[in-house]
């Protein structure tokens, strides 16, 4: 693929040493890490990792004009890609009156549909390229939302996913190799054998404790395993490790001396964010991407969110399917352009935001994101229309004395329940009491449970979501409006 001119000069003035300029002294086992198992890993499954992180070093201080170009570019070529090796976009791009060879792809990206997971689940063999250079390989969503998502990937996408993440470690001063807890969830992960487990984080300088498991018990052995493994970064949901923040505080126990929380997987609260970065003494980097569509935004320390600008094309739809300008809320659809094996282009992620104007005070000319806002599912919805976004009622919750832990589910016909874990002490905490708080950000028009339970189980994946609305919805694109008043 022929890079545009401006960034083909960036990418030959890369330097080759990919060590960041403010890390601190290697330890022995980080360098080993770092400079030998990684690249060897990276070599032996034919990934070109390094080479990519080098080239998104370089291309991060582009001007977002260049960036622009380098996307069409991109784009042209996975148009005709997928137009050549796969007969679902083949034929989806004709119908659409996309032809790969046009001037200006970008222009075209809106005429075609939306992809769904319904059309991955129907139509998965037509849009398989066989042929990837090193194979094809699948995975899995953990289903926290419905039924789990089979896909396909390259090891070109894993290259340049594993790159972005590189990158954005680097912007907190963290390299690969440097030592890294992992607070998750996944079954991936999971299902590895504890001894194949155990072998694979010792030789990446990685240790990963179960977000399935958040018992007082469990999470002390998280404690004694972060005192014997001394941590330069953490990983994982920001439910999980507000919940071990507040447990390691009870404890009386110091978890400080980190450079950076890194936090994905599900929205990331105000007060999940006030809660870790005060214990932990550290800057709170959210991140957003998912296993089908990629690595999408990471924050840098500046605060902004940044797309990966280099990798995929972000927009955001309103409720018909059109595209909103910058700065409205809407669904966001990513197309990722390094994603060969199985083409994603315009993939409903079913998660709501905005795309920001400008340019970051840090000098990156990466495109930028406003918050991620959430799922269409993290909203509450009304009879009448109105949308309740998730903050609404998880302030109220969260404030009530005696509630240790709480989820609201409303179901199909707008019924809510709400379940309660109580402390042992929790006062005059009582369904009435409870129900009184929830009808003040729920109003009187629909049904409303609440049930006393021992424990609140994550969902498949591993994430912990406060509110679930099952409501059949296509799209929030007035939630900016209502976060504003909760």
């Amino acid at each position: 693929m022929r890079l545009p001119p401006s960034v083909a000069a960036t990418v030959r003035a890369a330097p080759t040493v990919w060590l960041h300029p403010h890390c601190s002294v290697v330890s022995l086992n980080s360098f080993v890490s770092r400079y030998l198992v990684c690249p060897i890993h990276e070599r032996l499954l034919g990934r070109d990792t390094f080479r990519c992180a080098r080239i998104l070093d370089s291309s991060q201080w582009l001007a977002p004009t260049d960036l622009a170009e380098l996307q069409r570019t991109k784009l042209s070529a996975l148009f005709h890609h997928a137009t050549m090796n796969t007969s679902f976009y083949r034929d989806r791009l004709r119908r659409a009156g996309v032809d790969p060879a046009m001037d200006d792809p970008g222009a075209a990206l809106s005429s075609i549909p939306p992809l769904t997971k319904q059309d991955i689940r129907e139509s998965a063999e037509e849009m398989i390229w066989r042929n990837a250079p090193h194979g094809v390989f699948s995975s899995h969503t953990g289903g926290s939302t419905g039924e789990p998502l089979a896909f396909f990937f390259d090891r070109r996408r894993q290259a340049y996913d594993q790159a972005a993440r590189i990158r954005t470690h680097r912007w907190f001063g963290v390299e690969m190799g440097d030592r890294e807890l992992y607070l998750w969830g996944s079954p991936t992960e999971n299902l590895r054998t504890d001894r194949l487990k155990r072998w694979r984080d010792s030789c990446f300088n990685q240790r990963l404790v179960n977000a399935f498991d958040m018992s007082a018990a469990t999470m002390d052995r998280y404690l004694d395993e972060w005192d014997r493994f001394r941590p330069a970064c953490l990983f994982g949901y920001p439910s999980s490790i507000a919940l071990l923040a507040d447990h390691a505080r009870g404890r009386a126990i110091d978890l400080t001396a980190l450079r950076a929380v890194f936090v994905t997987g599900e929205v990331c609260h105000p007060h999940q964010r006030e809660t870790i970065a005060a214990y932990f003494g550290a800057p709170v980097a959210n991140g957003y991407g998912s296993r089908e569509a990629g690595f999408i935004a990471h924050e840098c320390p500046e605060g902004s969110m940044h797309i990966t600008s280099e990798n995929v094309i972000v927009e955001v739809l309103d409720e018909q399917g059109g595209v909103l300008p910058v700065g409205e809320t809407g669904e966001i659809v990513v197309t990722h352009l390094d994603a060969y094996a199985m083409p994603m282009i315009r993939y409903r992620t079913g998660d709501v935001g905005r795309l920001k104007h400008g340019r970051c005070a840090c000098g990156r000319g990466l495109g930028l994101m406003d918050i991620v806002l959430g799922r269409t599912t993290d909203f509450l919805y009304l009879p009448d229309g109105t949308v309740k976004h998730a903050l609404s009622i998880i302030y109220p919750l969260r404030e009530m004395p005696g509630v240790r832990q709480f989820h609201v589910v409303q179901d199909e016909r707008y019924a809510v329940t709400v379940e309660i874990v109580a402390d042992d002490d929790c006062g005059s905490l009582s369904e009435e009491n409870v129900t009184e708080h929830v009808r003040r950000a729920i109003g009187n028009e629909v049904d409303l449970r609440v049930r006393f339970v021992d424990f609140i189980a994550s969902t498949a994946s591993g994430k912990y979501r406060y509110v679930e609305s099952r409501v059949k919805r296509p799209c929030v694109t007035s939630c900016v409006e209502t976060l504003s008043h909760v």
